[in-house]
């Protein structure tokens, strides 16, 4: 389809409604190995409303990577591959478990780039999400689509992580925490779960570690180490991090800012994030 064409997807929105049911955060909670603390009237942590307003689309209707084909909501763009590039968010109020919520998203940006391996598309999402009818938090999605890399295309060199890390922890993937991840966000990329299909088709090393997974670890890390959620996080994924390997998610304090990253094996800087909370 032609850019001018996929143009006329800019402004369309959709809604979904769910209810913030206990199980899949229970479900989480025992993905990352932690407690079953959760309860109903709990604030829902930060980032976990991805394990809601999940959307099922029939197995003849996904793509050969196990994404849903394109077209529907997002553009058909043509190029093969899409990833999650990154996202920010604005915190307004507490969704709490247990209530009803509703999700409004809307196409609000698309952009067209020549990049250093061939054609880009840029689409951004904003999702509202509200709790009644008082919006609790923003969420812009951005999404890129891209070409296949050729078979003997070089790697460029990867930015290296900062070494000015205040907190420092280790997360060692496995592949069923993938699985389980994959599962509760109902998400059929086979970069997660496929090695074959991730390493001869995509050109990864082995199984993908989610980048949304990434970035809820960052920003849980923040919310420890202040004691308190953001107003606002954002996360940009550099690099691809693969379950071959344990990675370090760290931080640093600078007031009322956390800046984090998440640091590969070969020290190079997969994500970068940053959480701004209140002055208390």
């Amino acid at each position: 389809m032609s850019e001018s064409n996929v143009m006329n997807w800019l402004g369309r929105s959709e809604t979904f409604e769910d209810e913030l049911r206990l199980q899949p955060a229970r479900f989480m909670e025992a993905t990352l190995d932690r407690d079953a603390l959760l309860k109903k009237g709990d604030e829902l942590p930060p980032l976990w409303h991805w394990l809601y307003f999940l959307e099922a689309k029939p197995a003849s209707l996904l793509g050969r990577d196990g994404h849903p084909k394109k077209g529907g909501f997002l553009p058909p763009v043509d190029l093969p591959r899409r990833m999650w590039a990154g996202g920010r968010f604005e915190f307004l109020a507490p969704l709490r478990m247990g209530e009803p919520v509703r999700k409004v998203s809307t196409i609000s940006n698309i952009t067209h780039k020549e990049g250093r391996t061939g054609a880009l598309c840029f689409v951004t999402v904003l999702h509202e999400i509200y709790s009644g009818s008082h919006l609790a938090f923003t969420e812009e999605q951005d999404i890129v689509y891209r070409e296949d890399p050729a078979a003997d295309a070089p790697q460029p060199a990867p930015k290296l992580a900062p070494d000015d890390a205040d907190v420092v922890e280790t997360v060692s993937p496995t592949e069923v925490m993938l699985y389980r991840y994959s599962a509760l966000t109902f998400n059929g990329h086979r970069i997660h779960y496929d090695v074959d299909y991730s390493r001869d088709v995509e050109g990864y090393e082995g199984l993908v570690f989610h980048g949304p997974l990434t970035a809820t670890l960052l920003v849980d890390l923040a919310t420890r180490t202040m004691g308190r959620q953001p107003a606002r996080f954002s996360f940009k994924g550099l690099a691809p991090i693969t379950a071959n390997h344990s990675f370090k998610i760290e931080g640093r304090r600078e007031g009322n800012v956390m800046k984090l990253w998440a640091r590969r094996h070969d020290n190079a800087l997969a994500m970068q994030a940053e959480a701004v909370f209140l002055e208390q």
